[in-house]
């Protein structure tokens, strides 16, 4: 922002409409036709006032952290107390703020934080931004911003209450509130795969998916399915929070593995995925990649992740991004009978994998809940 940085540090106007201006001028400078605007804390009224300008401008407006007038701001008995180092001692203010920002445990990140903030600008200029800030006043302009929008906050945090976030996002036409755990200001602090997960989802909605349903010529379609065991005591043992972490790396893992191996993901259950492939080989190696993704994650993870897996080939019927049919379903009672580790596979999906250097292991024929006959299974050996 303007008297900070590289930016010029010689200026005396920190109002919103100078700030702004800044960032038109920025925006046409880099010939941007249009693009996603991110905006943390104080310059949130910012990108506010600049999206209800140029809505041509704005595809996504994502705020972190933001509020639209300084009385949003709790001043705690310990913010007023730390404002007051401004004056008396800069160094001083400036360690105490970014420990208080970035978190008390967070001792050399907040030192690296608060000799950053020294060097990127001079106590009188942050006086009188900070002074400039507090004049700041967005609210009116809130239904003016027309730009999909997602307005991000962490609920513990101590001077911006999560009310705050939930009233902007009220206000703001269709605006999303994405509420994480945690009490610090920065992303990168805490659970940062969250933030990111909720950014990447909300930035690629409207997108074409990346993989799309497919089926090889002769419609055969190769099913995969995946489920945390004990999931729902993972969330009566860690609690929901802790336990979404654990199921965020679960989905972290498989989703890689699908990109890597052309799968296709047909849904996600929470605790589970549906997923198809045009070729057997395909699904069984995305299979294989999985079990051995998630070995090496529980070597140094805290919660371990188990997961079952089962595959199934045929010609399921595909309805709006949808696949449904007898392949579909059998090939999650096939995912129900492993156990956390294993790769259960049909003799349908042995036979297409013939020769391709797989190992099985037969399991004998195996009740299926809803279907009449037994049916005969095979364990894939994956470890090395």
């Amino acid at each position: 922002m303007r008297g900070h940085g590289l930016s010029d540090r010689d200026v005396a106007d920190f109002s919103l409409d100078a700030h702004v201006t800044d960032l038109e001028a920025v925006v046409d400078r880099l010939g941007l036709e249009r693009f996603a605007l991110l905006a943390v804390f104080h310059s949130g009224p910012v990108a506010i006032a600049y999206a209800a300008r140029c809505p041509e401008r704005v595809s996504h407006l994502l705020l972190w952290f933001a509020y639209t007038r300084s009385s949003d701001v709790s001043l705690t008995p310990q913010v007023e107390t730390i404002r007051a180092l401004v004056d008396s001692d800069w160094e001083l203010y400036t360690e105490t703020a970014a420990h208080a920002i970035v978190g008390w445990s967070e001792g050399e990140a907040a030192h690296r934080f608060a000799s950053f903030q020294r060097e990127s600008v001079t106590r009188e200029v942050f006086r009188a931004a900070i002074g400039a800030a507090r004049e700041f006043d967005v609210a009116a302009l809130l239904p003016q911003v027309t730009s999909p929008t997602l307005v991000l906050h962490r609920r513990q945090y101590p001077q911006l209450n999560v009310d705050v976030a939930r009233g902007l996002a009220s206000r703001i036409p269709d605006a999303r509130l994405a509420v994480l755990e945690g009490a610090s200001i920065m992303p990168w602090v805490g659970d940062m795969e969250a933030v990111f997960t909720a950014v990447d989802e909300f930035l690629s909605e409207g997108e074409e998916p990346t993989a799309p349903l497919t089926a090889a010529p002769s419609g055969l379609v190769t099913i995969l399915f995946t489920d945390v065991e004990g999931s729902t005591a993972l969330t009566q043992r860690l609690g929901d929070a802790k336990a979404r972490e654990v199921l965020r790396a679960h989905e972290r893992i498989v989703r890689e593995a699908l990109n890597a191996h052309g799968g296709s993901e047909v849904k996600t259950m929470g605790d589970g995925f549906m997923a198809s492939f045009s070729s057997a080989t395909g699904a069984l190696e995305c299979a294989i990649a999985m079990q051995r993704a998630f070995a090496a994650h529980n070597e140094s993870a805290g919660e371990p992740i188990r997961v079952r897996i089962g595959l199934n080939a045929g010609e399921p019927i595909a309805e709006e991004e949808d696949l449904f049919g007898t392949a579909v379903n059998m090939a999650a009672r096939i995912a129900a009978k492993a156990e956390g580790g294993e790769i259960l596979a049909s003799d349908v999906v042995r036979q297409l994998v013939a020769g391709k250097g797989f190992l099985f292991s037969d399991r004998g024929e195996v009740e299926l809940r809803g279907f009449e006959e037994p049916v005969r299974l095979y364990e894939v050996r994956w470890r090395e």
